[in-house]
């Protein structure tokens, strides 16, 4: 079964998913300030691009386009870029290369630069890797950066130049407008979206508001019962007797999944954490001596809960459904459970603690509507002995169909 489950993730890796990347109707404009209609393949980017790819028409082969030729680009009702040339501050955010300079070290350079609020007042994004800058114009004017940056103190203390306040209260007034309100702004997308939709409408102003049209699902409460297929062998190394294979049971188990879908490369990659209760039962009858007729009875009692912290990646098949795959690094803590060995007197031999070990799990699933959903999870082997890895040896499988619902 593990070698098939396996070979599905490897050809549903190989496909080329509809609808995962596609061609959507977007523009360009030409460095001769010509519109052209066009297809663009819209990856979703987290980092601002310099290039893209598009087609002319449907039939067309696609080509490419650079920021050398290409004063702006869009893809209709999703995003805008435009091709500026900016001063930029690329001074690190990592702690531990952090300056003890505070002012903004600029070098020119030409961008694609992601509009997120068109109107009076406009404000653009750029991103690359772990940078991420905010510029801001006013009535047509040059663009600038709105200055933000980290740097060390004489106390190699972390400080930080919020010089982006004195030049948002200095240039966007609004009556309604008090410094708090500027003093308790944070340089984040959020806060600065909300801050220039509010400028704007104080002024009566339109907008064009790009990051309301990217709204999406980026998160996801699910509740996942589940059928499980375990199995449990038992190894002793000073006594084969004490070799138990318990078999294969089918059981039940139920958990609750917080998905956290990144906002980005179309929503395709998403990481989740799944609290999960399980729990398995079984005896195994030995004969010991079929002379005196003694038996040993091995009896298990083991629950635990699983947390399985998952990378996964979906595959659109259409608008409504969609196939993921993922890769789980799962946490097993168990509880007051128990391996115990005992004659068929009655008399007690033997009692092992359960102390399970982490494991593993690949899974395959298909979703519908962003509401139900069904996988197929296996579980690499799980040592539940871990206490006794001297003595004892113990692998504990399982096979799991997951139905989901999402509540939110």
């Amino acid at each position: 079964m593990k070698k098939q489950l396996l070979l599905i993730l490897i050809t549903i890796l190989s496909l080329k998913s509809y609808s995962q990347i596609t061609f959507e109707k977007g523009y360009y404009i030409n460095n001769a300030n010509q519109k052209i209609n066009c297809l663009i393949k819209n990856i979703d980017w987290r980092n601002n691009p310099d290039k893209f790819e598009y087609k002319l028409s449907e039939n067309s082969e696609s080509k490419n386009a650079t920021i050398k030729s290409v004063k702006e680009f869009g893809v209709n009702n999703i995003s805008k870029y435009i091709r500026n040339t900016v001063d930029i501050d690329r001074s690190t955010d990592n702690i531990n290369n952090i300056f003890y300079d505070k002012r903004p070290i600029f070098k020119q350079e030409e961008l694609f630069l992601k509009v997120l609020i068109e109107g009076k007042s406009s404000l653009y994004q750029y991103v690359d890797g772990n940078i991420e800058r905010y510029f801001y114009n006013k009535d047509n004017s040059s663009i600038e950066q709105l200055i933000f940056k980290r740097y060390k103190t004489v106390e190699n203390k972390i400080a930080e130049n919020n010089r982006f306040k004195q030049q948002l209260w200095i240039d966007l007034k609004c009556p309604n407008f008090k410094i708090s309100k500027i003093e308790n702004l944070d340089y984040k997308k959020n806060e600065l979206v909300d801050f220039f939709i509010e400028y704007n409408n104080c002024n009566n102003e339109k907008i064009v508001n790009f990051e309301e049209k990217q709204k999406r699902d980026l998160f996801n409460l699910t509740i996942r019962p589940r059928l499980n297929s375990s199995s449990l062998s038992i190894q002793n190394s000073s006594s084969d007797s004490r070799n138990t294979n318990f078999g294969n049971k089918i059981g039940f188990g139920f958990g609750v999944e917080a998905e956290f879908v990144f906002p980005f490369n179309k929503s395709k990659w998403a990481v989740s954490i799944e609290p999960t209760y399980q729990n398995f039962k079984s005896e195994k009858t030995t004969n010991l001596n079929d002379t005196s007729g003694e038996v040993l009875i091995a009896n298990v009692d083991y629950s635990s809960i699983e947390i399985p912290l998952t990378i996964r990646h979906y595959f659109f098949l259409n608008n409504n459904s969609k196939i993921f795959i993922n890769a789980s690094y799962v946490i097993d803590i168990s509880s007051k459970s128990s391996i115990h060995f005992t004659r068929n007197d009655g008399s007690n031999i033997n009692s092992l603690e359960v102390e399970s070990r982490n494991n593993f799990a690949l899974g395959i699933g298909y979703k519908q509507n962003d509401k139900y959903s069904l996988e197929v999870r296996y579980q690499t082997d799980r040592d539940i002995l871990g206490n006794y890895v001297r003595s004892w040896s113990s692998k504990y499988k399982t096979l799991s169909i997951i139905f989901g619902y999402s509540i939110f």
